[in-house]
């Protein structure tokens, strides 16, 4: 007949082994326990005082552990699975990932690269999606709102987060080459510079070698690079297609050297306004006050992407203008003309100058591209109150 010790879930062989592991001490099973009456092994004397059962043959029931004894005893292990979590942040999460998330802009959700705006409510935005915002805001006769809290933004009313600007340079990347991490404030000069898997271009692509590869592989191919030894009639396509390019870029500068040689030459700073029309479907437009060159008087206009229907939905977006000539004139008027930014503005223009005859018949030239180099940098110029620009006419004497 069993005795209560092999019934009993705490009783037997089992407190020996909760002793043994709670003690934690140099006594083994053999040591710290003996058999009890029903054949199981029991904790013996000497252990009792320790809080983990009582001995004895009275039935061999053991005494669970106290909770108050027991706490000691389990208190380093607990912490040790604890300080993991706490020190990952929870699920293993590390403080970077948490931060990019608290960090980026709220309507890429990318880290910001440059400046980073905020709304009155303190939500962040970075450079590109702020000043599309505006724009976007411009072309939809809207007040721009802040995506998270719907609140007003203008240049006016949002400033920039100098704070997180910083934080943010001091946060960890992946290069794009070695994909080693660095602070982003380091990472543009190591992908530049250091990285010795960066993509370079062999030093005889100036006579057509089309080879590119990781850096240090540069100075083998560089070795066995057999342009070098091409002769000269291989070289001379090669060479030729080089001056062609070379020579369209000159073109423009002479031209614009010997325009400067003129006897009449006017300048003025103009700045383009933004207008609505009446029609059922508005579109934005652009008009400067009129101005006097050259002893006529003048209006400039421009358009956004050539009046197309919605602009707001397209991603690329371009301004084109017309040069007006308000004045009478006695006799046809041949000019030349170009515009170029403003001294106080920082929008990125490409010179392109442009020609026309004036009459009093034919007064308005055809719209002409107003050539920004892209997207970018139209969106700057719609996120703008006015459009500061400086044109030139130069007066053509026959």
């Amino acid at each position: 007949m069993s005795g209560p010790d092999e019934r009993e879930p705490g009783g037997g062989g089992a407190a020996a082994g909760v002793v043994a592991a709670g003690a934690g001490g140099p006594l083994a099973l053999g040591e710290a326990a003996g058999p009890g009456p029903g054949g199981a092994e029991e904790p013996g004397p000497p252990l009792g005082a320790g809080g983990a059962g009582a001995g004895g043959g009275g039935g061999g029931l053991v005494r669970q552990p106290e909770p108050g004894g027991d706490r000691d005893s389990d208190a380093p292990p607990k912490k040790r699975l604890k300080l993991p979590g706490g020190a990952e942040g929870g699920g293993g999460v590390k403080l970077e990932e948490r931060l990019y998330s608290v960090l980026c802009c709220t309507v890429c959700l990318d880290l910001p690269k440059a400046s980073v705006y905020q709304c009155t409510n303190g939500h962040l935005m970075c450079a590109g999606c702020f000043i599309h915002l505006l724009a976007d805001a411009r072309l939809k006769e809207e007040q721009a709102t802040c995506p998270n809290c719907r609140c007003e933004i203008s240049k006016s009313l949002c400033c920039r987060n100098l704070a997180v600007e910083k934080a943010v340079s001091e946060l960890p990347s992946e290069c794009g080459f070695c994909m080693r991490q660095f602070p982003r404030s380091l990472l543009e000069r190591h992908q530049k510079e250091e990285c010795q898997d960066r993509v370079t271009r062999c030093k005889y692509k100036r006579i057509g070698c089309p080879w590119q590869g990781p850096f240090h592989e540069l100075t083998v191919h560089e070795a066995e690079c057999t342009h070098p030894t091409k002769t000269g009639n291989e070289l001379m396509e090669i060479l030729d297609e080089m001056d062609q390019t070379h020579k369209k870029e000159m073109q423009l500068y002479n031209s614009i050297f010997g325009l400067l040689s003129f006897e009449k030459i006017g300048y003025t700073e103009v700045q383009f306004r933004p207008y609505r029309t009446d029609d059922f479907i508005t579109r934005l437009y652009y008009e400067t006050p009129r101005f006097t060159v050259l002893n006529q008087t003048w209006v400039l206009k421009a358009r956004v992407n050539d009046s197309e229907r919605n602009p707001n939905l397209s991603c690329k977006r371009t301004l084109s203008f017309q040069l007006i000539l308000k004045s009478k004139i006695n006799s046809p008027m041949e000019c030349s003309f170009l515009l170029l930014k403003g001294p106080y503005d920082d929008v990125k223009i490409n010179p392109v100058i442009y020609h026309f005859v004036f009459t009093n018949e034919n007064n308005e030239t055809d719209y002409v591209p107003l050539p920004i180099i892209d997207s970018v940098e139209c969106n700057k110029l719609l996120a703008a109150k006015n459009i500061n620009l400086r044109l030139f006419i130069f007066q053509i004497q026959k």
